[in-house]
């Protein structure tokens, strides 16, 4: 039976540790998109990563444990929960904020406030649907606890806004797995700089184009005039048709036919479900007014049309964009910032393209990043491979021969 493990990484780490091997923030990195020579337009930030945007902070935990017939309860775990601090751990105030539904049929819990005031009052957590409530109660109580809030500022937490995709095929979805702790360590826990991508924190049970699936981010630097901002993206992916796929504007999972999903004793094709996810997160330091911001939300749809999803009837997809630089001094201090006038075309025409670039990135880098995982049932996913992948790139000749 493979041995639990529980990991909160907010740094380069990989999750899918050999059996009995945790893995810990000096394990090496997943690989990423661009080490596979697979091109990109833009410039990316020094790691490629939502992290890019300065102050912002991820913490992730990944829960793995048991294997063999689901038992409810018992398992298997295949789950986990990942959390964005725009500001940093000790980050108080609201930040401006947008929220766009690409399709419905899912949940983002605290966005009302967000469509209402244009306001994003603390951490983002982006887990698996049967989390949501542990993940909430944790969250309130982590804002609730002696010395971080004052008391009269701990009911603006009472909405936390957490994002969900649907782990079914891999995880116990309604054992209730994860536990109070296990978010308080991703939230007390996140770190700056690199990181970690594919099996790791909410993304750990989730498949993308019926490969395995998870977390991936990427960033872009805008540089216009004398001025540079910065556009990041985290997904959660758990959603696409393999046929549909696309990378690199390549259709290879029209030519990439065969590591299916499997379960011992179901015909593959009964392996297949159009309900699935996927959560678009987008932080900028450019200082960005609400609903400038929710045209930013709205253009991440683009990106995710790239790699050739058509947001199909039943996959829950939203993107939320906040501005770290456009703040509400909700703790008391009143930062100093300039707003992006709505006149300012060419520059909102310039972060558009950073966000959809830095979406389309983050997409394919969750899917080369994910390992293949065993899950609930036997059921089988296999990681994208990346062999394959590249030889199918090399000969529409968007990848050299160095690769």
């Amino acid at each position: 039976m493979r041995p639990f493990l529980a990991m909160s990484l907010a740094a380069a780490v990989f999750a899918a540790a050999a059996p009995g091997v945790a893995a810990s923030q000096s394990a090496a990195a997943a690989p990423r998109a661009r080490d596979l020579g697979i091109p990109f337009p833009g410039v990316p930030g020094r790691y490629n990563a939502i992290t890019d945007v300065a102050g912002i902070e991820v913490g992730q935990t990944t829960l793995v444990r048991g294997e063999g017939t689901l038992r409810q309860g018992k398992g298997p775990v295949r789950t986990g929960v990942t959390i964005i601090h725009p500001l940093g751990r000790k980050g108080l105030d609201a930040v401006a904020a947008g929220f766009a539904v690409i399709n419905g049929t899912g949940e983002f819990t605290g966005t009302r406030v967000i469509e209402e005031l244009g306001l994003l009052i603390g951490p983002i957590a982006l887990t698996g649907t049967g989390n949501i409530p542990v993940v909430d109660q944790a969250m309130l109580d982590w804002a609730a606890r002696p010395g971080y809030l004052p008391p009269d500022q701990r009911f603006l937490r009472v909405g936390p806004v957490i994002g969900e995709t649907l782990d079914s095929h891999l995880n116990d979805v309604l054992g209730h797995p994860m536990t109070e702790q296990d978010v308080f360590s991703a939230l007390d826990d996140a770190k700056g700089g690199p990181v970690a991508e594919g099996n790791v924190g909410g993304g750990t049970g989730m498949q993308a184009y019926e490969f395995k699936g998870g977390i991936g981010t990427a960033s872009r630097v805008v540089r216009i005039g004398d001025r540079t901002y910065t556009v990041g993206v985290l997904v959660q992916a758990n959603n696409g048709r393999r046929e549909d796929l696309r990378v690199a504007g390549i259709p290879v999972g029209q030519i990439i036919t065969t590591q299916m999903p499997e379960e011992p004793g179901v015909q593959p094709a009964t392996t297949r479900t159009d309900k699935n996810s996927l959560l678009i997160v987008i932080a900028t330091d450019a200082p960005l007014q609400p609903h400038q911001l929710n045209r930013l939300a709205r253009r991440a749809a683009l990106g995710v049309g790239r790699n050739g999803s058509t947001a199909r009837n039943t996959s829950g997809e939203f993107a939320l964009a906040f501005s770290t630089t456009n703040r509400s001094p909700i703790s008391g201090r009143a930062p100093s910032y300039e707003q992006i006038s709505d006149l300012d075309g060419v520059l909102m025409n310039d972060l558009f393209t950073a966000t959809v670039e830095a979406t389309e990135e983050a997409i394919v880098n969750q899917l080369v990043a994910s390992e293949t995982m065993v899950g609930a049932n036997g059921y089988k996913v296999y990681g994208i491979p990346h062999e394959r992948l590249v030889e199918v790139l090399r000969a529409h000749s968007m990848i050299n021969a160095g690769h």
